[in-house]
């Protein structure tokens, strides 16, 4: 794990314990994956992280924002200090992502499913950027996320690219288990997309994909650990809602050091 991979862990894992919020798990489940894209893939600097004139990231499972937040600041788009000031009284930034609150936030994000589509609008308003659009496997039981599906392929936008965090938990339990989506890569198949599988914890299996040409409009299914770098917060469904306490932060920094 690279150090910059470190740091949005670390971030990450001490926003959840001072502000004494939920979603961690689905954060660090994604941490390569927003990384790759703001440090290999998108033409996002300093200078033009206000424009409009750019790629656009859209982080449409909007619960896990600190991830973004922590990967704003680490490249430098975002004053470091503004992660101290994470949902609280006075703070900066905001407990779902607002677009209005923080430059380099492309789309307010919260209530799921509506991510994809904003994305569309966006891809065939800038047809000369690339707009990314980032859901979890969870957020795939909305209606509205097929619907999206379906115009993407038929529009054959080729400067859109979703990236499912198949992580394979949500909210109440196992995906599996709430609504079985069986394979999602052949499900995306067959709505007309081209489908790349990929490590999700792998920033050289992800730049692959995010740079493979295709014929067809190209979603990435990234096969992810939710709580990733934590051992006790892998795979468990309380890190969903729970945030760490004294003893759990420091044993989780100790880990995420280690790595």
């Amino acid at each position: 794990m690279n150090n910059q991979v470190k740091n949005i862990r670390k971030n990450i894992v001490k926003m959840a314990h001072y502000s004494k919020a939920s979603h961690i798990g689905a954060a660090l489940s994604s941490v390569e994956i927003v990384y790759t894209l703001y440090s290999k893939i998108m033409n996002i600097t300093k200078d033009n992280v206000k424009s409009t004139d750019r790629d656009k990231f859209i982080l449409s499972k909007g619960h896990a924002c600190v991830v973004l937040y922590s990967t704003l600041a680490e490249m430098g788009l975002m004053p470091k200090e503004y992660l101290d000031r994470y949902y609280i009284d006075n703070g900066v930034l905001t407990g779902h992502l607002d677009s209005n609150s923080l430059e380099g936030v492309d789309c307010s994000a919260g209530s799921l499913g509506h991510g994809l589509s904003i994305g569309i609008g966006m891809a065939l308003a800038k047809p000369q950027y690339n707009i990314y659009v980032l859901m979890g496997d969870g957020e795939c039981d909305e209606g509205s996320v097929w619907e999206s599906v379906m115009l993407l392929s038929q529009l054959k936008l080729k400067n859109l690219t979703i990236i499912i965090d198949e992580n394979k938990l949500q909210g109440f339990g196992y995906t599996k288990d709430i609504i079985n989506q069986n394979d999602i890569a052949k499900k995306l198949e067959v709505f007309g997309l081209d489908v790349v599988e990929v490590d999700g914890h792998s920033i050289e299996e992800l730049t692959s994909a995010f740079k493979k040409k295709t014929e067809k409009p190209k979603a990435i299914v990234a096969h992810t650990i939710k709580g990733k770098g934590v051992s006790f917060m892998e795979n468990e469904l309380k890190w969903h809602y729970k945030s760490p306490n004294d003893e759990e932060l420091a044993i989780a920094l100790k880990e995420i050091d280690a790595q």
